[in-house]
């Protein structure tokens, strides 16, 4: 299997036939290491991030998009705001995806109130400057098999709250979220880095087909309702 023949994945032209009518020029991203996309390479796959994948598809008709990824690993969601909002914003982006909150899921007390406050005060501000937001789900690693079983249970249901108050998060501000939350692929490793942690190439181009699988069902609420 490789991306061209993979069912979970999209081709350039499908990509930008789901795309037909983005109306959005300036994408950023902001983030931990999910949007930064640290991945392992895959045979046969594109070795790309999911943003990466999102840009060049968006490219595709959009030829003069401009793409910013700020996105760094190892930041919890209050460093992500302190450090990459303002730019962010200074970058006038009409398009935006945000995703933090899965280091915070690792520290001995896992804040949720303070994560969806992180995550509700970036979301607002890009809302705020008629920017479209995009927010993420994570897929649950712990299924895989991959992460030892003494901390599988407890990262698995904290995966579950950080992806709920996220969704929450996005639907009272109004922005666009790709729930990942039961992805037929999560239990597979195949799609996971060997550090247990972060998706490879392969997983990489799968999160990335579903936002744009999500985007295009954005853009045709988008068109119904003649409203931006």
């Amino acid at each position: 299997m490789n991306e061209t023949t993979d069912p979970y994945c999209l081709s350039d032209q499908e990509a930008a036939g789901l795309l037909g009518g983005a109306p959005w020029k300036r994408l950023v991203g902001i983030g931990d290491s999910v949007v930064e996309g640290i991945r392992e390479p895959v045979k046969g796959y594109r070795d790309e991030g999911w943003m990466g994948h999102l840009a060049r598809a968006l490219r595709l008709v959009s030829p003069g998009l401009h793409y910013l990824n700020l996105g760094r690993r190892d930041l919890l969601a209050a460093e992500v705001r302190e450090s990459q909002l303002e730019p962010a914003l200074a970058f006038r982006p009409d398009l935006a995806v945000v995703a933090c909150g899965g280091n915070d899921t690792f520290r001995r007390d896992f804040d949720e109130a303070g994560v969806a406050a992180e995550l509700t005060a970036m979301v607002t501000a890009l809302r705020s400057a008629r920017c479209q937001v995009v927010t993420i789900g994570l897929l649950d690693i712990t299924l895989s098999g991959l992460v030892p079983e003494k901390y599988a249970k407890a990262w698995s249901s904290r995966l579950g709250r950080l992806n709920a108050l996220t969704a929450e998060v996005a639907s009272r501000q109004g922005a666009i979220h790709v729930d990942n939350t039961g992805h037929p692929l999560a239990a597979d490793p195949a799609i996971y880095s060997s550090d247990g942690i972060h998706l490879n190439a392969r997983g990489h181009a799968i999160v990335a087909a579903g936002t744009v699988r999500r985007l295009a069902a954005a853009i045709t609420a988008l068109s119904t309702s003649g409203g931006a």
